[in-house]
């Protein structure tokens, strides 16, 4: 038996998942959006909500916790380093710990710098990474609370994960992402080709995600931050890929086109 993930649009840009396990039925929504959004799709597949796995504590991935919570009684994980932001825990979780929704095994992964103590879950047998705004396909989330060496070294750690690996982040930004990756990587191959897919997709108005890890490590500048070529293009030869990446986050930040 496997996961079933199924994907579906919440709020105005965030990306909703129902994580459903075969094998015995149980069912998660990763993070909580939008409760109206999460029911519907709870719906139109027939399945009843057991948990609620939370990846951090912006509103926009915890806002419908307590109406869910109302309604199905599910159990809610969290990470613990944000138990003191996110009302309704009743699981803490550390990096390093995993979290089983029936036969699935989630190891949690620490990904800091959108937020201190944001979590991924990683279901390492499926090969399905849900990465929120920690890591988006060809970006990853601002820097609001960390700083670029502990918030590299945890995208570091997601791009070690094999490349078969499907990655779904919290939000729909591919195509923006993908406008600045080109304008300061414009002769990678593999950034060309998963633009052009992007834009396909969207104009037939598909979902970009998931992801192929495989083609993020080849495409997705922010985990090529220890490229050569980045470091140039920035003029930072010699530096840390830390700054290196911190200067491509900041280029985002300001990026215009």
């Amino acid at each position: 038996m496997s996961l079933i993930v199924e994907i579906f649009e919440a709020r105005s840009d965030n990306y909703g998942y129902l994580l459903h396990d075969e094998a015995t039925g149980r069912t998660a929504a990763l993070d909580a959006p939008e409760a109206n959004a999460i029911k519907v799709a709870l719906l139109q597949r027939g399945w009843s909500l057991t948990d609620i796995f939370i990846t951090h504590h912006h509103i926009d991935h915890v806002e419908a916790i307590p109406e869910l919570v109302a309604e199905f009684g599910a159990a809610v994980t969290g990470p613990r380093a944000e138990a003191d932001k996110i009302s309704g825990l009743t699981r803490l979780v550390d990096p390093g710990e995993t979290v089983a929704l029936g036969e699935t095994v989630f190891e949690i992964l620490a990904t800091p710098g959108h937020t201190l103590g944001q979590i991924a879950y990683y279901d390492r047998s499926g090969g399905h990474l849900f990465s929120a705004d920690a890591l988006f396909s060809l970006g990853v989330g601002r820097m609001f609370e960390g700083t670029p060496g502990p918030m590299w070294e945890g995208v570091k750690a997601l791009r070690d994960l094999p490349d078969e690996t499907l990655l779904y982040p919290g939000h729909e930004y591919t195509a923006s992402n993908a406008r600045f990756a080109l304008s300061i990587d414009p002769d990678n191959a593999a950034l060309k080709a998963r633009a052009a897919e992007v834009t396909e997709l969207r104009a037939a108005g598909r979902f970009t995600v998931p992801a192929l890890m495989g083609t993020e490590k080849l495409a997705n500048p922010f985990l090529r931050a220890d490229a050569p070529e980045l470091a140039a293009y920035y003029g930072l030869v010699g530096v840390t890929p830390a700054d290196v990446f911190a200067a491509i986050r900041k280029g985002k930040d300001e990026f215009k086109g």
